[in-house]
């Protein structure tokens, strides 16, 4: 089966008011729109588009076919017009823990102040859609580091993040640094620090500090921004991607990304948010190592396909190329496939199609394996891993 879904753009505050618009040929609605979910995941269930009336969390259950009755990954339509909050998500392990123990307690799931709202882990992969993509992601190499607070000057609040920094090597000194940041330093200690930054100069790290100021802007002398100086600027081209597991601090900035992630909702925040942030338990589940961008190549994957594949069970993307080829895919599973550019007929292998504009997507059981495209448009196709 190929059958259609449709999902109503997500308002959050960070959206932009135009990428969404722009990729689907329409007038922007006016509202920010952040992202749209095509999944089963109940915050926001996929509409299907059989007759039936259901959303996908309803309609799966109830086909039988030997069909999940729950999707193990969650693909979206990501359009970022200012900065998300820096975060964490936790491992599956970390996961059932924190759960149980937040509902041992009584914790309410919508509490402003709860953890995890399920007991799954949340990795996850992106893929730049536009032009460019900003992101943050990891921590960056120590030195480096320390080379960019350099610049900042001498302030009171400036030389204690340098001696935080200085005090031990590699994990130990980046926790000590953020510890300090989120849960020691005063207002005053993170403006300082934050003033320094916007106001420092400096070739080597220019895109840093203007990002800094970008911040400074957006969220004024939020602690995040100190964190986000000793994190990664990645800047994705267009079909580059990176893949963030659990501890990796990362914050998505600026721009429009197909991305797919274990079906979960737990986050735990490290700053650039009036949410609700949990010092002890995000310094509990970072990965303090220090280490380069974690950029996601993709594998071949048969005639003008690819796949961006982490090594995890829970899912993988594949890519079917634009071009004057017929792209095809093998599928490990039920899979979802969405259109990012031109028009796509796709093809299961009964012979069922669908076309796709920019912004659709359908549902493809796995019998339908290999699906192919053709007709010049570009698909992703969320289904699980290996």
């Amino acid at each position: 089966m190929l059958i259609a879904l449709s999902n109503t753009p997500r308002d959050y505050a960070w959206g932009s008011p135009t990428l969404l618009a722009d990729l689907e040929g329409r007038e922007p609605s006016g509202a920010p729109e952040a992202e749209v979910w095509f999944g089963d995941h109940p915050g926001s269930p996929a509409e299907v588009h059989d007759g039936s009336g259901l959303t996908l969390d309803r309609w799966l259950p109830a086909a039988g076919d030997g069909l999940p009755a729950k999707l193990p990954y969650l693909l979206k339509l990501l359009a970022a017009g200012a900065p998300l909050s820096i975060q964490v998500h936790p491992s599956k392990q970390q996961a059932v823990e924190g759960f149980a123990r937040e509902e041992k307690t009584g914790v309410a799931r919508d509490a402003a102040e709860r953890n995890y709202k399920d007991d799954n882990h949340k990795p996850e992969v992106i893929v730049a859609l536009s032009e460019t993509f900003t992101a943050l992601a990891g921590l960056r190499d120590l030195e480096r580091t320390r080379a960019l607070i350099d610049v900042l000057g001498d302030a009171p609040a400036v030389s204690t993040l340098r001696d935080h920094l200085s005090a031990a090597s590699g994990p130990d000194a980046l926790r000590a640094a953020i510890g300090w940041v989120l849960g020691e330093a005063d207002a005053a200690d993170v403006a300082q620090i934050v003033d320094a930054a916007a106001s420092a100069s400096s070739d080597d790290f220019a895109a840093e500090l203007a990002l800094v100021r970008s911040l400074h802007t957006a969220y004024p002398a939020d602690p995040g921004i100190v964190v986000a100086l000793l994190m990664n600027l990645v800047h994705l081209r267009r079909g580059e991607a990176i893949f963030v597991p659990a501890g990796v601090l990362h914050a998505y900035v600026d721009g429009l990304g197909v991305e797919i992630m274990a079906a979960s909702d737990n986050v735990l925040r490290g700053g650039l948010t009036p949410k609700h942030i949990d010092v002890d338990e995000l310094l509990h589940l970072v990965d303090f190592a220090p280490a380069d961008p974690p950029f996601l190549r993709p594998a071949p994957a048969g005639p003008q396909a690819e796949v961006f594949a982490p090594g995890i069970a829970d899912f993988a993307l594949g890519h079917l190329l634009a071009g004057g080829e017929t792209a095809a895919l093998e599928l490990s599973g039920v899979a979802i496939a969405v259109c990012v550019g031109g028009e796509a007929r796709v093809t299961g292998s009964s012979g069922r199609s669908i076309t796709l504009a920019p912004g659709q997507a359908a549902l493809v059981t796995p019998d339908e394996t290999p699906l192919t495209s053709d007709g010049g448009g570009e698909v992703f196709v969320a289904m699980p891993g290996s």
